[in-house]
């Protein structure tokens, strides 16, 4: 084996291909600085020393994580099943020498030598005399990380040396690009412990899901949510805008097996057809106009984690057929590209469209519609859950005076009059309110005058002339005098007691039934009790 050794620092005579091996070299040089992923850089880089310099075929062998064996982490003229064979002890054959002594090797011959295992079988259908074989080790820190090899790099006309020489380059630049890659995997590492020990403390002031909300349809959405996240099937959240789908999304994947994988997110009404498609599967270099480097797509980066398609319902129809392929197959091209590519990826969809009237009306795949809805919920709108109201406000009012650095507060009757709004834009509108509210505001206390006209209701219109005229919310006033025995409430403080005292009434009295009436736990029924001073004996 002796003989087969050469210096790598042994002086390159001059060379023909002296232009095709800078032109390689800067090509390379520019894949790396581009790459974002180490598979694909070493496969491109590869494939220009094929098409540059007609190699025949090439193998980069790397250490295994655990440092007991070679591998083959990427090569060119190898099929899977050859890739899959290429393992080698750490001194074994001709790759181990190479890897044990840090030394090149040339083998003029492989045919005529002992040491050359040929363990892949890649060769034994190459119809020649003879194989060249060369090898250069790749070095980190001057010790032996692999061994990158070739099959007769150039033609006859060119020296061994001039080979060696030119690899040698090359092993380095793979050897500072591995070195990056790792060190942008041990910082990706570092931010994903820092994501997890911030969503564990977030975990511990809100302890459902991250999600605020007590009143009983959101138990029943947390119910749900428990149920669904340990499954690897389909989830499809329906209900308004600005009920919370990406919160739920993103419970259901913290909730998941797939915790530690990425939450990938997009909306697929935010971005026209064709970008949408490249966002999604990524695509090739010069796809098309713009496409100056490759990139990875949506489904690429979360692949072992969770994809949310927020607004599915607007998805192309073009979209939906590929959309559809990945759903049943796990599989996808880039755009530009024809390598397929396969992917473990769990999808959750959300929309605030009827999915079932846009399939009536042909702007949704029937096929994609069942195939997506497999796991359906509804999320309940802000209207249907107005006992959560007051702990909204309260949570986003502190967050607005951290922010903006106030101290505002509401006062009972501006929020007796957001408890009693619709909310037709759900929790989004009421944590814009409250965002405006405390920007504008000069005040320390918000009154009923302060909130937007829109959401003060307007003054009844009393029938009865023995009554006094009322004045309006706005002059935080309460009615005074009525001919009935039975006046009616004059102020939603009091249409609120009135109602919790209706349903003590309709439930006899018993606080636990009169709370799961009015959605409220048994907590805040009988704090309102309490409040309103609400008394079986007397009657009050």
């Amino acid at each position: 084996m002796d003989h087969l050794l050469v210096s790598a620092n042994t002086p390159a005579s001059s060379c023909p291909l002296e232009a095709l091996k800078i032109q390689a070299l800067s090509e390379i040089c520019q894949l790396i600085g581009e790459a974002v992923h180490l598979d694909t850089a070493l496969a491109r880089v590869f494939q220009v020393l094929h098409d540059i310099l007609r190699m025949d075929r090439a193998t980069l062998v790397l250490l295994d994580p655990h440092r007991l064996r070679l591998e083959i982490k990427a090569s060119y003229g190898l099929t899977i099943e050859e890739e899959r064979r290429g393992i080698y002890g750490l001194s074994e054959g001709i790759c181990g020498q190479i890897f044990q002594t840090g030394s090149p090797c040339v083998v003029p011959d492989i045919n005529s030598e002992p040491l050359f295992l040929n363990r892949t079988g890649a060769r034994t259908t190459i119809k020649k005399d003879h194989i060249s074989f060369i090898g250069v080790p790749v070095l980190m820190a001057q010790k032996p990380v692999g061994v990158l090899t070739v099959d007769r790099l150039f033609g006859p006309e060119t020296s061994f040396k001039e080979d060696v020489s030119f690899l040698s380059v090359l092993a380095t630049l793979i050897s500072q690009f591995i070195a990056l890659h790792q060190a942008i995997a041990r910082k990706e590492k570092r931010l994903v412990e820092e994501n997890r020990s911030l969503k564990a403390e977030l975990h511990g002031r809100f302890n459902r899901h991250y999600i605020i909300g007590q009143s009983r349809p959101m138990q029943e959405v947390f119910a749900t949510i428990e149920k669904v996240a340990p499954s690897r099937a389909t989830a499809l959240l329906l209900g308004e805008s600005g009920t919370g789908k990406e919160l739920v999304a993103r419970a259901i994947h913290e909730a998941s097996p797939r915790r530690d994988k990425n939450f990938i997110k997009i909306n697929c009404a935010a971005l026209p057809e064709n970008l949408l498609e490249s966002e999604l599967f990524g695509h090739e270099k010069g796809a098309f106009t713009g496409a100056t480097a490759s990139r990875a797509g949506r489904f690429e980066l979360a692949d072992g984690g969770t994809l949310f398609l927020d607004e599915i319902g607007e998805l192309p129809l073009a979209l939906q057929a590929k959309l559809l392929r990945v759903l049943q197959e796990h599989q996808f091209e880039r755009l530009g590209g024809t390598r397929t590519l396969e992917v473990d990826v769990r999808i959750i969809a959300a929309t605030n469209v009827n999915l079932e009237d846009a399939v009536a009306r042909g702007t949704f795949r029937n096929d994609l519609y069942y195939r997506l809805n497999v796991l359906p919920f509804h999320l309940p709108p802000l209207r249907e859950r107005k006992s959560d109201i007051p702990i909204l406000l309260n949570h986003f009012l502190r967050a607005s005076i951290e922010r903006n650095d106030k101290e505002v507060e509401l006062s009972q009757e501006a929020l007796d009059v957001l408890m009693h709004y619709n909310w037709p834009g759900n929790v989004r509108e009421l944590q814009n309110l409250i965002e405006r509210l405390v920007i504008l505001t000069d005040k320390s206390i918000l009154y009923p005058s302060d909130l937007p006209k829109e959401m003060v209701p307007p003054l009844p219109q009393d029938t009865n002339p023995a009554v006094s005229t009322r004045q309006s919310y706005l002059d935080h006033d309460r009615s005074s005098g009525a001919a009935s025995s039975h006046p009616a409430p004059h102020s939603l403080e009091e249409l609120e007691r009135a109602e919790i005292k209706a349903a003590l009434v309709r439930n006899g009295w018993v606080q636990a039934r009169a709370g799961r009436d009015l959605g409220l736990t048994q907590r805040q029924i009988g704090y309102r009790i309490k409040k309103f001073n609400l008394d079986r004996q007397s009657g009050n």
